[in-house]
């Protein structure tokens, strides 16, 4: 029986269709809608920051569990990572208050269900070189498709950026995310953070015919699934990442796009390397489907190996350019 104050406006977000339904199932959703609580979309915009973005400078408490500049949509927001229970006491109270300090209050009992219903029943799931249309009006483009893994990498490091990039820092969300169905455009920020060159050294780079190279440091791509950090450094000719380590969403991401996420056998050879060498992979489709092979530095001479950690569904994404090149989706 208790309202959202009015100073206040609270999201809910569920994480899935499936969760929607749970919600539903067992009356929550009439409880939160009718306290004031707005019901977000089942998808990653609350987490990218493309619904309920607060206003400039304003505050903004959140119980997703990451928290990166400008990732709600708006650069100067103080946003707060928060337990649900303080958010809802947040939301009821317009103020920030510790929950245990209520008088009366107990912590919420959680009751896990016997079993969570599975429903997949509104999925197209494509087979290889799949049938299924996908229909786009006019105003919606297509996804860049890869082109099957070349025999050998000819390639130049395009950045080389330190430990622990997100892919906000990739792909930045906020005022970008308009470009998101244009991929030529949004490209042109790719990195802008972190080196406002890098677009237009990518681009020059691959409009030569040389491939472009990303090294890196430990956690890459780290942060949201976000799969244009993996899409527009694939339109700009990226076609591997040589990295200490790459984050599991990220690197799905990058073999889906078919770029290669190659790990340093050796994590110092990382410091044997520097933006604009020429790297070289001799039998680099062998190196796919065998899990590593020799990178040579053309620029100092020095030859170091790097490894792959797939499945081997994932090195056949690689070997044919992606998985939509796989599938033949359009």
């Amino acid at each position: 029986g208790k309202k959202v104050d009015k100073r206040v406006s609270v999201g809910l977000a569920p994480g899935s269709r499936q969760v929607l339904m749970a919600l539903a199932r067992e009356g929550l959703l009439t409880t939160m809608i009718s306290a004031g609580v707005r019901l977000l979309e089942n998808a990653c915009g609350f987490c990218i920051g493309n619904s309920l973005a607060p206003s400039t400078n304003a505050i903004s408490l959140r119980t997703s569990n990451r928290n990166f500049e400008g990732r709600s949509g708006t650069q100067s927001a103080r946003v707060f990572l928060v337990s649900p229970e303080t958010a809802a006491v947040a939301a009821l109270n317009g103020l920030i208050i510790d929950p245990r300090s209520i008088d009366g209050a107990k912590a919420p009992r959680v009751r896990q269900p016997k079993a969570f219903e599975v429903d997949d029943s509104m999925f197209v799931f494509p087979g290889e070189k799949s049938d299924v249309e996908i229909v786009r009006g006019p105003n919606i483009g297509s996804v860049p498709e890869g082109v099957p893994m070349p025999e050998r990498l000819n390639g130049v490091v395009a950045i080389k950026v330190g430990d622990k990039i997100t892919t906000d820092h990739i792909m930045p969300a906020g005022s970008r995310l308009k470009f998101r169905s244009n991929i030529d455009a949004y490209s042109q920020y790719a990195f802008e953070s972190v080196n406002v060159d890098v677009s237009k050294r990518a681009a020059k780079n691959r409009d030569e015919g040389l491939q472009n190279v990303i090294i890196a440091g430990a956690s890459y791509g780290q942060g949201s699934s976000r799969e244009h950090a993996a899409l527009c450094p694939m339109y700009l000719g990226v076609k591997a990442v040589v990295a200490k380590s790459i984050e599991r969403i990220h690197l799905a991401n990058l073999v889906n796009f078919g770029i290669i996420p190659f790990l340093f056998e050796k994590q110092a050879d990382y410091e044997k390397i520097t933006m604009g060498d020429r790297l070289r992979i001799e039998g680099l489709c062998a190196a796919v489907g065998e899990g590593g092979g020799v990178l040579i530095n053309d620029t100092t001479g020095v030859k170091f190996r790097v490894k792959l950690d797939l499945s081997e569904r994932q090195r056949k994404i690689l070997l044919a350019g992606g998985l939509l090149a796989l599938t033949g989706a359009k």
